[in-house]
């Protein structure tokens, strides 16, 4: 692992004790399955019952709008779509808190249904938000045509938003950060440590890589792979940084597939 650093302010993330940046993390045991922290799975915990609340408010007011005000004539249009852009915040708001709690404590793809429920359950629940709503919007007989398709063009477009906002498309799991804290410990000396920038999207083993070096990172972040997902949705390593590790430690993109081989074998047995 480099020492080099750029004129940048680094600031560790994940780190309770105190650690300076300039000093390196304790080498951990290569082969360990990733295991969320205690502390990590108390705020996926918290963040999760955030999102149910969210979600069964706006199911709650799917209610009302259903039975306060689509079911009692004359329909108050206004109320209806005001309602429908609230449940729709609320949707996005509980679907938006379970997909960062599932970065935090993410499934295991060995469990197939689980993995998909825990994953794409915001989605569910943004079409179980809105889908009655639509149906009953137009096969409701108080309402004309013309506000039919005002009102259930609204809710549809709304449904679809909520609908596609929750599908997770990359969700995390245990077997992802393992692999990916492997890659970075196979060509990190054994040190599951990286860095990122506020912007970036990749994350990085130098410090001084020229990706986050550069005139327009203000600061750069040093923690764990699994701390940059949690924190920015990182889950790939910067091409330049493997190229650099691999010419410096002499490794052979054959040396570095054994070697990941080992490190999951171990995992799985």
């Amino acid at each position: 692992m480099t020492n080099d650093r750029p004129n940048k302010k680094i600031t560790r993330v994940g780190a309770d004790d105190g650690t300076p940046s300039t000093v390196p993390p304790a080498t951990p045991k290569s082969g360990v399955p990733f295991l969320a922290s205690k502390e990590s799975k108390a705020k996926a915990k918290q963040l999760r019952l955030f999102a149910f609340l969210a979600w069964l408010v706006a199911i709650g007011l799917q209610a009302y709008a259903i039975f306060g005000v689509l079911f009692q004539a004359p329909v108050n249009m206004t109320l209806l779509i005001i309602l429908i852009v609230v449940i729709l915040a609320l949707a996005l708001t509980g679907s938006s808190l379970w997909k960062k709690a599932n970065r935090l404590d993410p499934a295991s793809e060995k469990d197939k249904v689980k993995f998909f429920i825990q994953n794409q359950l915001g989605a569910i629940m943004g079409v179980l938000a809105f889908l009655p709503l639509v149906i009953l919007i137009f096969t409701n007989k108080d309402l004309s045509g013309k506000q039919k398709g005002i009102v259930g063009s609204i809710a549809v477009v709304a449904l679809l938003i909520a609908g596609i906002a929750g599908i997770d498309f990359d969700p995390p799991s245990i077997e992802q950060y393992t692999e990916e804290t492997a890659m970075v410990e196979a060509l990190n000396a054994g040190y599951n440590n990286v860095f990122w920038s506020p912007s970036g999207t990749r994350y990085h083993i130098y410090s001084d890589c020229s990706y986050i070096d550069s005139e327009r990172t203000v600061e750069i972040f040093e923690g764990t792979v699994a701390k940059a997902r949690e924190l920015k949705n990182i889950n790939e390593l910067c091409s330049r940084c493997r190229s650099r590790a691999m010419r410096e430690k002499d490794i052979s993109e054959e040396d570095l597939a054994d070697t990941m081989k080992n490190i999951l074998e171990t995992v799985e047995e």
